[in-house]
């Protein structure tokens, strides 16, 4: 049996690695543009987002820090001719932790909503803050929870990279926003509606 858990967790190191150089090869690639939006300013607050049980420590600061620098690799691409400003509010997280291997894999989870400003106008495109989940990459599905094979800045960045996602998916159907035209996309089994997992991610006090 722990030669078999030996050679899972090595072969979901292996997963780990590749999705590293997808998630750099997808940004280096020039993205269809949407509409006229060209990426203003890059708002991101984590207030003392909600610690999801059994989840490791994560500062207010770092998210803010590995938010920024996600949604700016990601939307800083679009060379459109108005300016769109994006601000981003965590909610709450889960960063996993090592569990039982086949019977507790714990999955790194992030909870954030999303708003969007249009800068000519100074008005915002979405009056209610808009709501996801995204898992990390590899996270709805792997045999194993990435406490395993992740580190906790590993885990936020591959969150940070999905919540990035997530929000251009999010403005590619509802491209009218930017001047556009909306898009019907494929569902991506790491991105929810934030409603879906509202129960997720809880105060760890009150599962104690």
């Amino acid at each position: 049996m722990l030669g078999y858990v030996t050679r899972g967790l090595a072969a979901a190191s292996l997963i780990g690695l590749a999705a590293c150089a997808s998630m750099t090869e997808e940004l280096a690639i020039t993205p269809d543009p949407i509409g006229e939006f060209r990426h203003g300013y890059n708002i991101v607050v984590a207030v003392d987002p909600q610690k999801g049980p059994f989840s490791r420590e994560a500062t207010n600061e770092e998210w803010v820090a590995v938010m920024k620098q996600a949604v700016g690799d990601r939307l800083g691409r679009f060379e459109g001719g108005a300016y769109f400003h994006t601000a981003v509010a965590v909610q709450g997280y889960v960063l996993a932790q090592p569990g039982i291997p086949l019977v507790a894999s714990p999955r790194s989870v992030l909870i954030f909503n999303v708003t969007f400003y249009e800068d000519a106008t100074q008005t915002k495109l979405n009056e209610e803050p808009i709501q996801i989940t995204v898992f990390e990459p590899g996270g709805a599905s792997t045999l194993f929870g990435s406490g395993y094979t992740k580190s906790r800045a590993e885990q936020m960045e591959g969150l940070a990279f999905n919540a990035a996602k997530a929000i251009e998916r999010l403005m590619r159907e509802n491209g009218d926003w930017f001047g556009g035209a909306r898009e019907v996309l494929d569902e991506d089994p790491t991105i929810l509606a934030g409603d879906q997992l509202s129960g997720l991610v809880e105060d760890e006090n009150a599962s104690e």
